[in-house]
């Protein structure tokens, strides 16, 4: 039997609002193991964010002087850049379900983004010893997880259509050598609509669940 998947599908959401929704559900399914596991795809205004042992060296401005929001966050890795035009997941998984290897865990998140590419005919890559998905050089997916008694919270981060520019007041991802890119540049007028329902296939096929829609949020699933 597939284990059960919750698909809840929003807009744009700020990023706060975003982040109390992943903890409440991850502490009721520390509380409740037999609860769903969700899948939450959205997008975010522009926000930058850091992981709890990011530099602020990776900055290149001042958190204070400049009037958009940052947030020094749970998951693992650097600083990275979200807005709209860029499709986030967020999967609650119960990693006892599945393997309970955070690099298990890791590679599978950039298989799903890697399908992702192949749906349209684009080849992603990996890099050693770096976690995420490249496109021609160019790093169009960036991922970062935090795992509390093996559920999950954060996720991935996939550049569809979004304006490039705020990556450039930061090192993103602290990978100085390599530049960011989206979907947009290889396939022209894709936008994040487009790639929904992709998203969530391959995420179906390379976790093995069964993917339920689930309209509404906030609430205990």
């Amino acid at each position: 039997m597939r284990q059960r998947c919750l698909l809840d599908n929003q807009g744009v959401v700020p990023y706060s609002v975003a982040w109390d929704w992943q903890r409440s559900l991850l502490e009721e399914r520390i509380k409740d193991a037999s609860l769903d596991d969700v899948l939450l795809l959205l997008e975010h205004p522009p926000v930058y964010t850091l992981g709890q042992g990011a530099s602020l060296e990776f900055l290149k401005f001042n958190p204070s002087e400049v009037p958009i929001e940052v947030h020094r966050v749970e998951r693992g890795g650097e600083v990275t850049y979200h807005c709209p035009g860029q499709l986030v997941g967020y999967p609650i998984l119960n990693l006892r379900h599945y393997q309970q290897d955070l690099h298990w865990y890791l590679r599978q998140l950039e298989e799903v983004l890697i399908q992702l590419l192949a749906s349209y005919g684009l080849k992603g890559d990996r890099i050693a010893g770096m976690t995420g998905v490249w496109l021609e050089g160019r790093k169009v997916a960036a991922i970062g997880i935090k795992v509390s008694r093996w559920i999950t919270m954060h996720g991935f981060a996939l550049n569809v259509c979004p304006d490039l520019t705020g990556f450039g007041r930061i090192v993103p991802c602290g990978i100085a050598d390599k530049p960011v890119g989206s979907l947009a540049q290889f396939i022209p007028g894709i936008c994040v609509e487009d790639v929904r329902t992709s998203v969530a296939a391959a995420f179906a096929e390379v976790f093995g669940v069964e993917l339920i829609q689930h309209p509404s949020k906030n609430v205990k699933h």
